[in-house]
Parts: C-alpha cells; sequence; structure tokens
C-alpha cells in the first residue's frame, strides 16, 4: 500500500503535465460540474502505480504467485485500456458493454468465478456464468457511475478496497492474494485523491474508474464470496454505495423510457448537490455510508460461525433499510 502510493504521488503530477500539453482534458458541459477543463487521464497513474507496485514485488522476490493472479491482471489492465480509449477517442455505450462481457468471459474462463448463491444449498452450473458477468461488469460500471463530485469515487473505492482486503484475509479460507492487490489498489487511489479532492487537479475517467472497479468485483469474488456459504451476501453490503446508485440510476432512466446507458445527472450524489450540499459535505455524507457498510460487513464477518445469527443479522437489516426507504418516500409524498 505504502509502495503504492509512492509511485503515484510521482505519477499523478507527470499525467496533469501530459494532458494538459495534449488537450487530453474534460471539458465542462451542462451535465457536469467542474467549471474548467480538467485532466481526464487519472486511470494511467492508478493503473500504472498498481502495476510499478506488482513489479516491485517481483523485483524483491516477493511476489504472490497463486490461482487467479493472471486473471485478475490480465483482465483488469484489459479494462483499462479499453477505458483509456474511451476517454481519449470516445466510444459507444453498446460496443463498450460488449467489449466489458468480453473480458469478463476471459477472466471467468481463467478461474474467477461465482459458483454458488446463499439459501440455495447447490453449485450454480451454467448459471455461473452470466451471474458471474453481470457481477463483474454491473461493479465496474457502478464505480463509474458514482465519478462525478471531485474525490468521490477515489474515497469510495479506497474505503471498499481496504475492507476487502480484510475480509479477505479474516475469513476461511484466507486469501491473501486478493487482500494483497486490495491494499495496492487503496494505495494508488490515496495517491490520486491527493490530486483528486476539491478543487481537483485531475479525474480518473473511465479508465480508472473500469480498473478500479473490475478489480473489486474480482477481489470479492476471489477474496470473499469463495468462503463461508453465506459470504457471498458481504460485498452487497461493502459495495453498498454503487450498488444502489447504478440500480437507482438503471432502474429511473428504464421507467422513463431511456436506455440505462445514457449519461444524466440525476445521480445520488446530483441530488445531494441539488439539496445544497457541497461537494465536500456529498463526498464526506457518501464516504461515511461506505465506511458504515464495511463496518457492518465486517461485523457479518464475524458472526458466520453460527448460520442462525448472520440470518437474522441479514434479515434485521433488510428490515431496516425498508424502513428507512419508507420513511424518506413518505418524507417525499408530504413535500408534494
Amino acid at each position: 500500500m505504502v509502495i503504492a502510493y509512492i509511485f503515484g504521488v510521482f505519477l499523478v503530477p507527470l499525467v496533469i503535465s501530459f494532458s494538459k500539453k495534449e488537450g487530453l482534458v474534460d471539458l465542462p458541459n451542462e451535465r457536469k460540474i467542474h467549471k474548467k477543463p480538467i485532466s481526464r487521464l487519472g486511470g494511467i497513474a492508478i493503473w500504472g502505480s498498481s502495476m510499478l507496485t506488482f513489479l516491485c514485488l517481483v523485483l524483491m522476490s516477493c511476489y504472490p504467485s497463486g490461482k487467479l493472479m493472471s486473471g485478475i491482471l490480465l483482465g483488469s489492465s484489459l479494462m483499462f485500456l479499453l477505458g483509456l480509449v474511451d476517454d481519449v477517442y470516445g466510444l459507444g455505450a453498446k460496443f463498450k458493454l460488449l467489449i466489458q462481457l468480453s473480458i469478463a468471459t476471459v477472466v471467468y474462463l481463467l478461474g474467477v468465478q461465482i459458483d454458488s448463491l446463499p439459501f440455495i444449498g447447490t453449485e450454480l452450473g451454467l448459471l455461473s456464468y452470466p451471474i458471474t458477468l453481470l457481477w463483474i461488469v454491473g461493479i465496474s460500471n457502478a464505480l463509474n457511475f458514482i465519478d462525478g463530485v471531485d474525490g468521490l469515487a477515489g474515497s469510495v473505492i479506497t474505503v471498499n478496497s481496504i475492507t476487502l482486503a480484510i475480509l479477505a484475509v479474516t475469513l476461511t479460507p484466507p486469501s491473501p492474494i486478493s487482500a494483497l492487490i486490495g491494499f495496492i489498489l487503496a494505495g494508488s487511489m490515496l495517491a490520486f485523491l491527493t490530486f483528486n479532492f476539491n478543487p481537483a487537479k485531475i479525474f480518473m475517467g473511465d479508465s480508472g474508474a473500469l480498473f478500479s472497479g473490475f478489480l473489486l468485483a474480482t477481489i470479492s469474488i476471489t477474496g470473499v464470496m469463495k468462503g463461508a456459504t453465506l459470504a457471498i451476501l458481504l460485498p452487497f453490503v461493502v459495495l453498498a454505495v454503487p450498488i444502489i446508485d447504478i440500480t437507482y440510476s438503471s432502474l429511473r432512466r428504464i421507467f422513463k423510457g431511456q436506455s440505462p446507458f445514457v449519461a444524466d445527472a440525476e445521480h445520488i450524489h446530483h441530488k445531494l448537490l441539488h439539496a445544497g450540499f457541497s461537494q465536500k459535505n456529498t463526498v464526506v455524507i457518501l464516504t461515511t455510508v461506505a465506511i458504515i457498510a464495511g463496518a457492518l460487513a465486517c461485523l457479518f464477518a464475524n458472526r458466520f460461525t453460527s448460520y442462525n445469527a448472520i440470518k437474522y443479522d441479514f434479515i434485521l437489516t433488510i428490515i431496516l433499510v425498508g424502513v428507512m426507504l419508507l420513511l424518506n418516500l413518505i418524507r417525499v409524498l408530504t413535500k408534494k
């Protein structure tokens, strides 16, 4: 994590300088909240610092050889390249989705698979493929969706990666490789955040968001879902912020008769900004939610020795969330 951070703080300024020189900046428009051109190639620094850290481990003879490592590194790099091409040239949403599904398929064939679901007790069989693809592609895009406020996506990714890393080494069987990837991603993201907090000097772009989202999706499979049967529920809790946002955004667009792939300015962070919160307060609110979700996931993981305990914890959480949503609906209807 420290090595990745050191690489990152040197790489980010270089990327900012290169972006300005080549005109590879994100221009303001009616959908975006920044007022001046800003570098959109932060993903290069995030990917670069992560890969240089792995190279460092190789040179120090500490490279963590093990199953699934090659699939995760290959898939995340391909996802980064896809995002980079989109940042520079712009790609159609359907074409990007097709390539993402192809990358997820390659990773699936290399062994990164969701094999079972809780409360079923049987192997998924042929259903493993579509469910794994839905998870990997969905989480990758979910992190891209929340990248709309200075420091938001980076803060949430940092919290999520550290939480997944901790779970990966505490669950049985432990997965130190998944934990290592999580901490390296956290170090790279902290370096990026040094230059991304409001007012931001650089954005992570699609390359950084897709790369980070892919890593979170895959290490949640290899490091958490491979553990106890009910462990598959934990990533849903850890990644609550991006999952809720992409679900809300997609359903809203579908109900309006729009494509779920068409960008708009009605994400959860936009709602908070419209409600009067500043960018910094919006980041604090959603990052706090991510921290609480991570703490809950760690609490649940500690109770996996008792099936009934975790079952009742999960049911209680669902009830509490339902009550909160109901109260919020009543508040909205009352205002109208």
